[in-house]
């Protein structure tokens, strides 16, 4: 009886590392189906070390320890495989990562999260960790010059983690396609907090599981402090409002972004995933009813759904731009359509909120405006102008869906010096 699987030890010499050498790695065969999986060890070697070590019939005696290793990772793989009633490559690799101790491998942990999230329909919190795990690899590549399969979470430290905030914000150089070199600019702090929060999170997790001791845990005081972006007011001010919705669009694009862009605006700063996800089951006379995206899987015992009352320009916007079936299940925009997964609409949400923003920039550039405005200022000017304007916290935050009113205040970009003035000079009116 022909054997299901056949398994070697391997030299991968498609990419040399920097370290000049290549990956030794374990070549599994099948012949039913005909297929042949790659998998990484730990071990590296040039051309010429490889075949002394592993292809010489007599290894020489300073190199048979280094032999006996990688033969006891053959023979761990031979085991693992043997005990499988039929061979299939999922079943290997799950007991073979048992055996391994991948548990511990980082990168192990952010593959199990990031399926984990996908399975969940959380395409945007996984892609948030799927980029984190990029970026860690680039680093150890770019910085470490060894094939990044296996990080253990021993090897994280806080000036591991220092080392890797340098590498993110310190600016490089690439080749283009002309063969140009061009600088690229570094990661802000902003987003370097953001990667490093989804590893904080593998770790607490996992110590929380048993598999990382307390003690090796890099984060906090005196350790390593996550960088935190600092609180920027998102605001246009009212003159500035009117300035933006007077400007004369140059382009379709800018006209119709800046019709989204006031939408938004007058919708208390509606998320463009949540625009895009409202059916006319949402629409219910002068309001629209829904439940924040955002809010669906952290709030789960107690989500609040968002009534947002519609004026006169939200009304003309629906009519302008809503599909012209208004059947209960259908969407009101032509963003999302019926059947599309997942993955399909959190491109797609990407991708129309990148039009919205770059053809508003323009606009805004044109006429004098902040040049760095995006969908997300509307829902601070909204914050801010409806504080300014007389609305209390608490009725602002109840209509951005905040659970706290501190929240609300990061949006709040504070009283113009018209409002402040008059407060200081009516003090002494007692």
């Amino acid at each position: 009886m022909e054997r299901e699987f056949s398994i070697s030890v391997f030299l991968d010499t498609r990419r040399e590392l920097k370290s000049h050498k290549y990956p030794v790695k374990l070549r599994v065969f099948t012949p039913h189906p005909r297929k042949q999986k790659l998998y990484q060890t730990d071990f590296e070697f040039t051309e010429k070390e490889f075949e002394s070590i592993w292809q010489t019939q007599k290894p020489r005696n300073e190199i048979k320890t280094i032999r006996a290793e990688i033969q006891s990772v053959l023979d761990k793989a031979e085991k693992t495989a043997k005990e499988l009633e039929t061979f299939t490559y999922e079943e290997f690799e799950r007991l073979l990562i048992q055996k391994a101790g991948s548990l511990e491998n980082v990168f192990f942990q952010y593959d199990a999260i990031i399926k984990q999230l996908r399975a969940n329909n959380q395409i945007g919190t996984a892609s948030t960790y799927d980029l984190s795990q990029k970026a860690i690899k680039h680093f150890l590549r770019d910085v470490a010059g060894k094939e990044p399969e296996i990080l253990r979470f021993k090897e994280i430290n806080p000036q591991w983690l220092s080392r890797f905030e340098t590498y993110m914000t310190t600016p490089k150089t690439s080749i283009d396609a002309k063969g140009k070199t061009i600088l690229i600019d570094g990661k802000s702090l902003t987003t370097v907090g953001m990667y490093l929060r989804t590893l904080r999170t593998l770790f607490n997790t996992s110590i929380a599981a048993g598999i990382v001791k307390l003690s090796l845990y890099p984060f906090g005081r005196n350790k390593y402090e996550v960088p935190q972006s600092k609180a920027v007011k998102k605001a246009l001010s009212k003159a500035q409002l009117k300035q933006l919705f007077e400007a004369e669009p140059m382009t379709p694009e800018q006209a119709k972004a800046k019709d989204f862009f006031f939408f938004l605006f007058n919708t208390a700063g509606m998320n463009v995933k949540d625009l895009a996800r409202l059916k006319f089951e949402n629409l219910q006379g002068d309001r629209i009813v829904y439940v924040r995206e955002k809010t669906k899987r952290t709030a789960k015992m107690n989500q609040t759904q968002v009534v947002v009352y519609l004026n006169e320009y939200s009304l003309n916007f629906i009519s302008k731009y809503g599909n012209i079936d208004r059947n209960p299940k259908n969407y009101i925009f032509d963003v999302y359509h019926v059947g599309m997964t997942e993955m399909e609409q959190f491109r797609k949400s990407q991708n129309f909120t990148k039009f919205i923003n770059q053809a508003i920039k323009k606009l805004a550039d044109a006429n004098g405006l902040p040049g760095e405005i995006s969908t997300y200022w509307s829902r601070h000017s909204f914050a801010t102008n409806a504080i300014r304007s007389g609305a209390s916290l608490e009725q602002v935050s109840e209509a951005l869906n905040h659970k706290s009113s501190a929240t609300t205040k990061g949006y709040f970009a504070g009283f113009e010096n018209d409002a402040k003035r008059e407060l200081t000079a009516n003090l002494m009116n007692f």
